[in-house]
C-alpha cells in the first residue's frame, strides 16, 4: 500500500473480487497511466476523479473467450453490445469464420456472411486487418483467430471436398503470415457446409503451425449433436498430433435423444486433460443460433427465423408456422427463406448447468453482431451468469463466476497482466451492483443493455457509463507476440 500518492481515479469502499477465485474483499482501487496503481486502504491517496463504490463490485474487465466481433470491431467501435456488459476484451474469428485474410473472392458463402457482404472481406493479409484496427481503435481490446473456413474460400475454387496439397500449402502460407501478423491462433467450424467436408489430416496439416508459435486451436465442432463424443475425440486428437492447445468452442450438446450427454463429454475431457492442454467455453442458454440449416433445425425443439433476405416478412416467426404460410415442407421453406438466420431451441437446461459449473469452463457470448434481431446471448450473456445463475440459482459463487469471465479467461488465452485486479497489471476495470446486476435482453426484446453495469474502464479510461457508450476508444489489439505461450489454466497436470 501506497501511503500518499495523486492518480487518475481511485475507487473508494468497493469489494474487489479479484478475478483469481479468492475471497473478495472490501479494498479501494488506484489507476494511473492505464495502469492498476495500488489496491488496499488507500485513504492516503487522492485521485482526478474519485468513484465512490460502496455496496458494489470493482472485478477484472470480463473476457468474451467466444466472440465475433471481427467486424463489429470497425463498424461500432464503441462496442456497445459488449461493452455494456463489462467486457473489455474480445476473442473474435471464432467458428472457423474471420473476416481475414480473404478478398476479391466473391460474395462469401454462409456463414462467413454472418459477418457481412463481399465489401468487408476486403483484408488480404492478415497484417492488413490488424494495422486497420491499430489506426481505427475500438473500444474495448481484441484477440484475434484466424479462420480454417475463410482460408478455404481463399484457396480453393470447391469446397465440397478436401484439399489438395497444393491448397493446404496456400492456406498454411497464409496461417503462417497471420500468425506473424499476431493472429492468436486458428479456429474452425467444421460443422459447416464450407468446411465439412475437411477430413481431419487437413486440419491437422494446418494447426501443426499453432505449436511452434503457441498458438491456439479453438474449434466449433464437427457434430454437438448425435456424434459429439466423437468430435470430442477428433478435437482431441488434433490438438494432441499438432501439439496445440486446444479450445472446444461453445460446448453443449444437442437433440432431445442427446440430452444428458455432457457427462460423458466433461469427463472425456477430464481425462484428456491428464495428457494436453484442453479448455472449454460455453453461453448460458438453451438455444444456439447460426445459418438457418436443415440439420440444426433437424435437431431443435423449436426453431425461429431470426432473419430472412427472400422473405423479411416472415422474420420472428417460428420456422413451421413460415412452412404454412409459404404452402411447403420446412426443408424447402429453409432454402426459400435464405439467406436467413436461425434460432435453435436444442439444449437441456441441466446440460447448460452442468457446462456451466465445469471448473475449467470460460463464457462466452457467441454472439452474431450483424443481425436484425440477434439472440439475447449477444447483449445479456456476462450478465445472466451473474444475475441468474449466480445470485438467483446460486450454481456458482460469485467469486468462481468472475474468475471464469476474467482470470481463467485471461490465464487460457495468456493474456500478460490482465484478468485480474493488482498492481501493475492493465485497468480494464468493471464496477457492478451484485444485487441489481441482470441481462434485459430477451428473445423477445434482444437488444437491451443490462442492468447493473455501473462503470466499465479500458486502459483506466471509461468506456462505458451512466448506462451509454463514453465515445472512447482505448481498445487495443493484442498480438500473439505479447502473448504468454502456454501459459494455460488447463496445462496437462
Amino acid at each position: 500500500m501506497t501511503d500518499q500518492g495523486y492518480h487518475d481515479i481511485v475507487i473508494r469502499g468497493a469489494t474487489v473480487i479479484d478475478g483469481s477465485g479468492a475471497p473478495g474483499c472490501l479494498a479501494d482501487v488506484a489507476v494511473s497511466g492505464g495502469r492498476i496503481a495500488d489496491v488496499g486502504e488507500l485513504s492516503g491517496l487522492s485521485g482526478s476523479r474519485e468513484i465512490e463504490a460502496t455496496g458494489l463490485v470493482v472485478a477484472p474487465g470480463f473476457i468474451d473467450s467466444h466472440a465475433h466481433d471481427d467486424r463489429l470491431l470497425l463498424s461500432d467501435p464503441t462496442m456497445a453490445p459488449k461493452a455494456s456488459q463489462g467486457v473489455t476484451t474480445v476473442v473474435a474469428g471464432n467458428c472457423g469464420i474471420s473476416l481475414a485474410p480473404l478478398r476479391d473472392k466473391g460474395p462469401p458463402p454462409p456463414p462467413l456472411n454472418l459477418l457481412g457482404g463481399e465489401d468487408c472481406y476486403r483484408f488480404g493479409a492478415f497484417a492488413d486487418y490488424l494495422d486497420h484496427l491499430d489506426a481505427n481503435p475500438a473500444a474495448v481490446n481484441a484477440v484475434l483467430l484466424v479462420g480454417h473456413m475463410t482460408l478455404r474460400v481463399g484457396a480453393m475454387d470447391s469446397l465440397d471436398r478436401g484439399a489438395s496439397d497444393r491448397e493446404i500449402a496456400a492456406m498454411r502460407e497464409s496461417l503462417a503470415e497471420a500468425l506473424d501478423a499476431g493472429a492468436a491462433g486458428l479456429s474452425t467450424g467444421l460443422a459447416y457446409d464450407p468446411s465439412s467436408a475437411a477430413p481431419t489430416e487437413e486440419v491437422i496439416a494446418l494447426a501443426e503451425l499453432l505449436g511452434p508459435a503457441g498458438g491456439i486451436y479453438a474449434t466449433h465442432m464437427r457434430n454437438e449433436s448425435d456424434a459429439v463424443t466423437e468430435s470430442v475425440e477428433e478435437t482431441l486428437e488434433i490438438g494432441r498430433r499438432a501439439g496445440a492447445r486446444v479450445v472446444i468452442s461453445h460446448h453443449k450438446v444437442m437433440g432431445r435423444r442427446n440430452w444428458g450427454m455432457t457427462r460423458h463429454t466433461l469427463a472425456r475431457i477430464d481425462e484428456a486433460r491428464a495428457g494436453q492442454p484442453v479448455a472449454l467455453d460455453v453461453y448460458p442458454y438453451v438455444a444456439s443460433s447460426t445459418v438457418l440449416n436443415p440439420r440444426t433445425a433437424a435437431s431443435a425443439t423449436r426453431t425461429v427465423v431470426l432473419t430472412s433476405g427472400a422473405r423479411p416478412d416472415l422474420a420472428g416467426l417460428d420456422l413451421d408456422e413460415c412452412a404454412r404460410r409459404l404452402d411447403c415442407t420446412e426443408e424447402e421453406a429453409i432454402e426459400r427463406l435464405q439467406p436467413a438466420v436461425g434460432l435453435y431451441f436444442s439444449m437441456d437446461e441441466d446440460d447448460v448447468r452442468r457446462v456451466l459449473a465445469y471448473p475449467g469452463a470460460m463464457i462466452g457470448s457467441d454472439g452474431l453482431p450483424h443481425t436484425e434481431m440477434p439472440h439475447p446471448r449477444l447483449w445479456g450473456t456476462f450478465p445472466r451468469v451473474l444475475g441468474h445463475y449466480y445470485r438467483e440459482l446460486g450454481l456458482l459463487t460469485l467469486e468462481e463466476a468472475v474468475h471464469r469471465m476474467t482470470g481463467l479467461a485471461a490465464r487460457e488465452y495468456g493474456l500478460t497482466e490482465r484478468g485480474l485486479v493488482r498492481p501493475g497489471y492493465h485497468a480494464d476495470l468493471v464496477i457492478f451492483d451484485p444485487k441489481t446486476i441482470a441481462d434485459r435482453a430477451t428473445f423477445e426484446d434482444p437488444i437491451q443493455p443490462a442492468a447493473g453495469i455501473e462503470t466499465v474502464l479500458v486502459a483506466g479510461i471509461p468506456v462505458w457509463e451512466d448506462g451509454q457508450p463514453t465515445g472512447e476508444r482505448p481498445g487495443r489489439v493484442l498480438r500473439r507476440q505479447e502473448l504468454r505461450a502456454g501459459d494455460s489454466a488447463l496445462s496437462p497436470k
